[in-house]
């Protein structure tokens, strides 16, 4: 999660917020990618969690960073929490339980989105590995409690903190274990938007399986392939889930505004102060009756920053953001933008994909989304197994690519980045399941050498 938002304009009514939303689409020609990932520090000494304080701490690898960089500080009560591009490029951010994240800049292709990765990672090295920190290609800490779990000094961290055993038997671990990557990505009009997030609500469940990568908890396996996307399943399920009303007629702007407006608030900012409103509605801030701040108007600030609080698998905002995937080793971050550009960008590989997906029901759906955290590719739809699913949908992602024709100064075009999963595919076996063999083989029953082999 990057900053919270700043703006101060008032809000009239409804019809500004779906205006707000709306007024992200944009010609196809000024379509843009940004990849988010997250990370998970260690000390390599001993394999110990990351804190904030502390002369090897996040905050000085921030400060350290800063000074490299020369990005600007995002402060909280006097403490660094994050860092951003003066040139309004990218943010550094940090997750609840120290995950460090970069938000990618807006970028033309995946080309650029690769090497601002593999800058960015040389970078954080550069500060980290004197500290003796080092990063987890995990999609979740493998081996921490969560006591043993530090805690970024973030207030909108803490309110959720306090509100998530409140609603789900998960949040808690979502919050300070788990990485994820994910991409964000433009649409020209509601009905490319419509389209766009119909395609991608519906093959989320296949991304889920093509990356998981989470199948270590509490230094033994979980059970799970990705117990990541096992936790969203009960985290809040007010704000998360496969939106089946998106599948509706009438579905627009609009229809996803009235869905916004009834998951439950997290919290008010105004200033620096972060004022606790769990549970409370949108919609009583809207009319000014807001029990918590009586009075006070709602403000852009607060429908932006209310939208980040909410967590489906693909969350709409002036863009569309891709967030069923595990993070992973270096290949993989580039190959889920590369997924999801391919599918959603070239008109042909949108309308192929649309076809596929169209006649599926909200059941069969959910019940992919249900199965696929314990079995990845061995889950099925309609009968056929995800691993040939997958491989349907990468050809059509593949030829959605070679249609952009974005080539790099060797002439290759970003098909190149879909390799990693065409194996992945191709085998039906995952990243968990090779960890997971590793794990009962050459790693005698221990996650510890996850430490060592499991590292950017």
């Amino acid at each position: 999660m990057a900053r919270d938002t700043i703006d101060e304009q008032p809000i009239d009514g409804k019809a500004d917020l779906i205006e707000w939303i709306a007024s992200g689409a944009k010609p196809e020609s000024a379509f843009r990618l940004g990849t988010e990932h997250e990370k998970v520090p260690f000390y390599a000494d001993g394999q110990k969690p990351v804190p904030y304080e502390g002369g090897r701490g996040i905050r000085s690898l921030l400060e350290g960073l800063q000074a490299l960089t020369g990005w600007e500080p995002i402060i909280e009560s006097g403490q660094p929490i994050g860092l951003a591009d003066p040139k309004g490029g990218g943010a550094i951010s940090l997750e609840p339980g120290g995950q460090f994240e970069l938000s990618g800049a807006p970028l033309l292709t995946l080309h650029e989105t690769h090497a601002e990765t593999i800058r960015h990672l040389g970078e954080v090295k550069q500060i980290a590995e004197p500290m003796g920190m080092r990063f987890l290609t995990l999609g979740m800490s493998p081996l921490w409690t969560r006591a043993e779990t530090p805690v970024m000094p973030k207030s909108r961290y803490r309110i959720m903190a306090n509100y998530m055993p409140k609603v789900g038997s998960k949040g808690l671990d979502m919050m300070f274990r788990t990485a994820t990557v994910q991409v964000n990505l433009d649409f020209s009009s509601e009905a490319d938007m419509v389209k766009k997030l119909r395609v991608s609500l519906a093959l989320q469940p296949l991304a889920s399986a093509l990356f998981a990568n989470s199948p270590f908890t509490d230094g033994k396996p979980n059970g799970f392939l990705s117990y990541r996307s096992e936790i969203w399943r009960d985290t809040d399920n007010n704000r998360a889930g496969m939106m089946p009303f998106a599948f509706e007629p009438g579905m627009g702007f609009e229809r996803y505004v009235d869905y916004a407006l009834d998951v439950p608030m997290y919290f008010i900012k105004r200033g620096d102060t972060y004022h606790d409103v769990t549970g409370s509605s949108f919609r009583d801030l809207l009319a000014g009756r807001h029990p918590a701040l009586p009075g006070e108007k709602a403000i852009i600030s607060d429908w932006a920053n209310h939208l980040s609080t909410i967590f489906p698998e693909v969350r709409l905002k002036r863009y569309l953001e891709m967030r069923g995937a595990d993070a992973g080793p270096l290949p993989t971050l580039t190959a889920l933008s590369a997924f999801w550009v391919g599918l959603l960008y070239d008109q042909d590989a949108l309308d192929s994909a649309y076809d596929l997906i169209k006649d599926w029901s909200a059941a069969e759906r959910q019940q992919m989304r249900d199965d696929v955290p314990r079995l990845a590719l061995k889950a099925k739809i309609r009968g056929k197994a995800l691993a040939g699913v997958a491989e349907q949908v990468l050809a059509i992602a593949r030829s959605g690519l070679a249609a952009r024709r974005r080539l790099n100064a060797s002439g290759q075009d970003e098909t190149r980045y879909l390799d990693v999963l065409d194996v992945i595919a191709a085998t039906g076996r995952t990243q968990a399941e090779n960890l997971l063999d590793r794990y009962h083989g050459a790693w005698a029953g221990s996650v510890l050498p996850a430490f060592e082999e499991c590292v950017f």
